[in-house]
């Protein structure tokens, strides 16, 4: 099993976050740069405490804009600041989700 690709942790269960969020696919922005296929591919294996808190600390359009690369999240400082945190935690731990932000 591949390790998360934000916190690098490994045997723990991976979801697919796509970086080109499906929320978005049917913007006019997005049509101008992304083609259907490249919104459907495009996509990250995380593990679901590092997915959780990406989609806690970023809207849908910030991901789009500006964080819509592996090595775009992981140089958000908080998301870093998560990872580094995480990181070590063994493969089931799976902390408390908070919202972080309003919306």
């Amino acid at each position: 099993m591949p390790p998360c690709e934000v916190c690098g942790r490994l045997n723990t269960a991976l979801t697919r976050h796509h970086l080109l969020p499906q929320a978005r696919h049917n913007k006019p922005r997005f049509s101008r740069q992304y083609t259907k296929q490249e919104g459907l591919t495009r996509i990250a294996l995380l593990c679901k405490a590092c997915h959780s808190f990406v989609h806690s600390v970023l809207s849908e359009k910030e991901l789009e804009e500006r964080y819509n690369t592996i090595e775009s999240l992981r140089g958000h400082e908080e998301i870093a600041k998560f990872a580094r945190w995480i990181g070590p935690k063994p493969p089931g731990y799976q902390p408390l989700s908070r919202k972080y932000r309003e919306r």
